[in-house]
């Protein structure tokens, strides 16, 4: 790879401002200076340090954030925050999308990546990757909900959707519930609650595929994968 392709990849500017930076003297190669925009390394081989500062290439970049509500999943947009806006620039310049949608309104798991193949099939309907969300219900949820969501219900336009794993934490007036399911429609989660007469009040997402939100992240808050968890993707433990 050309050096002034792996430092713009690494965010260090533009193809014009790493040429800049080249001829500062500042880019070492394997300890020798390097003003050659055009000299090629091997990035797994060749070491490459800027102000003394070891630069480890990497070509996709994984986060797990924890989105509040009011921030869409989206790379940009004109009237709300997006869950691209609360990426710090390190990060921000890998050009990272969220895989998939979160409700303005729901909190929680977004993964985002620049890993579009990857992407890809975790949204494929093919996979059946398994998504776990938490929800507080205004009414009470009963056995009878479990048996039908384990069968599948009849949203309002006609869709009846794949099986759904509905877990019971508390039933009441207001009840709180896990709910697992593989596939990803418009608001599916609280339109299979409407489908049975129940309303969803508050819905947060704990996990996607292998991976579970990491409790320590507070609302906003991201941080990278870890390559174990990365590994759990790739090698498509789905």
């Amino acid at each position: 790879m050309r050096l002034d392709k792996f430092l713009a990849n690494m965010g260090f500017g533009s193809r014009k401002e790493v040429k800049k930076l080249l001829k500062t003297g500042a880019v070492q190669i394997n300890d020798t200076v390097i003003k050659d925009a055009k000299f090629h390394i091997e990035v797994d081989q060749d070491l490459v340090t800027v102000h003394g500062e070891e630069i480890e290439y990497k070509e996709f970049i994984y986060l797990m954030m924890n989105k509040p509500q009011g921030v869409i999943s989206a790379t940009e947009d004109s009237k709300d925050e997006t869950v691209v806006d609360l990426l710090e620039l390190e990060d921000a310049h890998f050009e990272p999308f969220p895989v998939g949608r979160l409700d303005k309104d729901t909190e929680g798991f977004v993964l985002l990546t620049n890993n579009g193949k990857l992407a890809h099939e975790l949204l494929s309907p093919k996979k059946h990757v398994p998504k776990t969300y938490f929800a507080r219900i205004d009414g009470n949820v009963t056995a009878e909900d479990v048996t039908k969501f384990k069968e599948g219900v009849t949203l309002d336009d006609g869709y009846l959707t794949k099986p759904g794993d509905l877990v019971i934490l508390n039933s009441g007036p207001t009840s709180e519930i896990e709910l697992t399911i593989t596939e990803g429609k418009f608001h599916q989660v609280k339109r299979m609650f409407i489908a049975v007469g129940k309303k969803v009040t508050y819905l947060k997402r704990l996990s996607i595929g292998p991976l579970k939100l990491d409790p320590s992240l507070e609302l906003g808050e991201y941080r990278e994968l870890t390559e174990e968890e990365v590994d759990k993707l790739v090698n498509r433990e789905l």
